[in-house]
């Protein structure tokens, strides 16, 4: 039987200027346009108009692709088509029938390693050391002291990996970073060891800590392997602001009207190995302090969101030209070198890639546009909260749509305390900004 997905759920997908909902009779109320002074949770009051309008531009809103839209979303869900247009049956019988190529194997949900993997490395004996450290984290779900059975294998096998791979892990390094690599290399050494000693002491609550350690290691390894930028941006694109390589920033909140919470740091990885054009956008932005005094402006739940700035305009206006500066979608697939631009997956009818950047993580970090309009983007930036129907770890239609840059890798749980009116104190780089190029915050001064 097919799933039913209310018309809501197709516009929140939406999350630049969607707030959608639904009246009594299940027609679509279409949200003004823009953040500003608007209700974050969907209302179920009646709607007053007689027409869903786009508020933006009067043009009526196109059910069609609304349709499409859900159509998709249950195919993803249930595998049964719904389309009966024949112009997009065949691209929606595609990803029916593609479904168990989306969802094979389990997801992976950890911010921290959906970056390991997200790395342009190609080093098989350092993955092998990776994969049993991680699954740790399964392991450990096991209750009480029996988990440390399963977790000693873990470590045997990460161990067992390493000293059979070491050689080729060395020769794996870039030579420029050859020594620091080698330096993280007998540390992660050690620190096996060290985790296996805790086992055998039969000490539960270590384990976490010792194996978040190691897994740090093992990420520094892998980032040492990175041999310069592994590509060529587009011409087109070249003088834009851009991130070359990774960059981490911390993001000060303060919380109003909880008494539990007061502010919170937010650490937050920008990859710029799969996203330059839009992570360099964001850090050019940053170093602008942009963001810094504004306001949460969409808590409802399903993500968190903020970057419309005061006045009629909806993102950011670039002082050398006085028009908003816009960037491309950009997103890269796996077992692709370079990402690709202007056009969503779907669109370039690419229904079985998975990306380099999913949205699988609680607290994924993309960017906000115009539904309709892929290169659209400016400053408006969300975080995903959790999974719904619609955005199951592995088979979303998030995916290939909008452009993700980043994972909130510490207190991403926080997020779900963020309300509308919470205050962004500060965003800052705290490291990686010698990998931004033509930086525009340096020419504005």
């Amino acid at each position: 039987m097919a799933a039913i997905i209310p018309c809501h759920y197709c516009v929140s997908l939406t999350p630049k200027w969607f707030n959608s909902n639904t009246t009594h009779s299940g027609r679509l109320s279409y949200p003004l346009r823009g953040l500003r002074g608007f209700n974050a949770r969907c209302s179920n009051q009646p709607s007053h108009h007689s027409e869903v309008r786009n508020n933006h531009n009067g043009k009526p809103f196109s059910f069609k692709k609304c349709a499409i839209s859900i159509a998709l979303a249950v195919g993803l869900i249930t595998g049964v088509p719904t389309l009966g247009s024949p112009t997009n049956a065949q691209a929606a019988n595609s990803v029916f029938s593609d479904l168990s190529v989306l969802i094979s194997g389990p997801p992976i949900k950890d911010p921290g390693a959906l970056l390991r993997y997200a790395l342009p490395i190609d080093n098989k004996a350092i993955r092998e050391v990776q994969k049993p450290l991680e699954d740790i984290t399964e392991s450990l779900k096991i209750a009480g002291v029996k988990a440390l059975d399963s977790v000693e294998r873990n470590v045997r096998q990460a161990s067992r990996a390493l000293k059979q791979g070491k050689t080729l892990i060395v020769s794996g390094l870039a030579e420029s970073k050859k020594e620091h690599g080698v330096e993280f290399l007998s540390k992660l050494e050690a620190g096996i060891d060290e985790l296996e000693l805790i086992v055998q002491d039969r000490n539960r609550d270590a384990v976490a800590p010792k194996q978040k350690e190691l897994l740090q290691y093992v990420g520094g390894v892998e980032e040492d392997m990175v041999d310069g930028f592994p590509f060529e941006v587009p011409e087109e694109y070249q003088n834009m602001p851009l991130l070359k390589g990774r960059a981490a920033v911390d993001m000060k909140v303060k919380i109003k009207d909880n008494p539990n919470l007061e502010e919170c740091v937010f650490h937050i990885v920008l990859d710029g190995y799969n996203a330059p054009v839009t992570s360099g956008n964001f850090v050019d932005l940053v170093q602008r302090h942009f963001y810094d005094g504004m306001e949460i402006q969409r808590a409802d739940g399903f993500v968190v969101q903020t970057g419309d700035p005061e006045g009629p305009a909806e993102g950011f206006i670039d002082p050398s030209t006085e028009k908003t500066r816009t960037i491309p979608l950009e997103i890269t697939v796996n077992g692709e070198k370079a990402p690709v631009y202007g056009a969503t997956l779907e669109e370039l009818g690419l229904y079985k890639a998975q990306t380099k950047l999913p949205f699988n993580a609680f607290g994924t970090m993309a960017m906000a546009r115009d539904e309709f309009e892929n290169n659209s983007a400016s400053s408006q930036i969300f975080w995903l909260l959790k999974e719904s129907e619609l955005t199951p770890s592995n088979a979303n239609i998030l995916d290939g749509r909008y452009a993700v840059f980043g994972y909130v890798t510490e207190n991403e749980d926080y997020l779900a305390d963020l309300k509308v009116g919470d205050v962004i104190e500060s965003i800052q780089v705290v490291s990686g900004l010698d990998n931004l190029v033509n930086p525009s915050y340096k020419i504005a001064g």
